[in-house]
């Protein structure tokens, strides 16, 4: 038999060497080990980490049935069911930290370049330059009608501000593709333990079952009092 499975019951055990009663496991995933365990028995304990390889490869085995492929993200939700960790405290929500200076200036000008206060300050500066030139300097100014130096400070504006709101859409993108990525790994897991909390609620109806069975015909065999 193999060192990671227990006979005994030692009184001390780190988690990750702790035996566990091979009674306690769920009979589809004793099934399962014992197809490449035949000769254990419920009697027998196994230890912390080989239980959790065995999940591993069980729960792999569940969702090859349904999807046919794992991705990494697949392989990320069943990480998360055997290690017991939450898929959630992977999302960074906070990434300020990580932006480069290029990516927080497309940030800022594509907010000033979306809000009212652009508008605004927008119409006062062209509202500005055609009175400068045509009341202010009689039409002789550095920029006289039809304002051809104006048409090209637009021109390069908008031909630079286009990309620069692009690049922002594009990283808000990014980060919406991952937050899609965690709801479908929580969503993935979910689906997933509550199959688990199916079987186990099934053993638990047929092990009921099994008792009330045994207690029916105990009282069966039992010898009644005489009065």
């Amino acid at each position: 038999m193999n060192d990671s499975v227990f006979t005994g019951s030692p009184n001390s055990h780190t988690k990750e060497n702790a035996p566990i009663p091979c009674r306690q496991l769920r009979p589809a995933l004793f099934e399962y080990i014992k197809l490449e365990r035949p000769d254990l028995k419920r009697s027998d304990n196994i230890s912390y980490n080989e239980l959790n390889e065995y999940k591993l490869r069980y729960i792999s085995k569940y969702l090859l049935r349904d999807i046919h492929q794992l991705s990494e993200l697949e392989d990320s939700v069943i990480s998360s069911m055997t290690n017991q960790t939450i898929i959630s405290d992977m999302i960074d929500e906070d990434d300020s930290d990580k932006l480069t200076v290029g990516q927080r200036l497309a940030d800022r000008v594509s907010g000033f370049g979306g809000s009212w206060t652009f508008i605004i300050s927008f119409i006062i500066f062209l509202l500005v330059w055609i009175l400068v030139n045509i009341y202010w300097l009689h039409n002789k100014g550095f920029d006289p009608y039809p304002f051809i130096l104006l048409n090209l400070i637009l021109s390069c504006l908008a031909a630079l501000q286009a990309p620069i709101i692009m690049m922002s859409q594009n990283r808000q993108e990014e980060k919406d593709r991952g937050r899609s990525k965690m709801d479908y790994m929580v969503n993935l897991k979910s689906e997933l333990e509550v199959r688990i909390l199916h079987e186990k609620l099934d053993q638990l109806l047929s092990n009921q079952e099994e008792y009330m069975s045994r207690l029916t015909d105990m009282e069966k065999k039992q010898p009644r009092a005489d009065h």
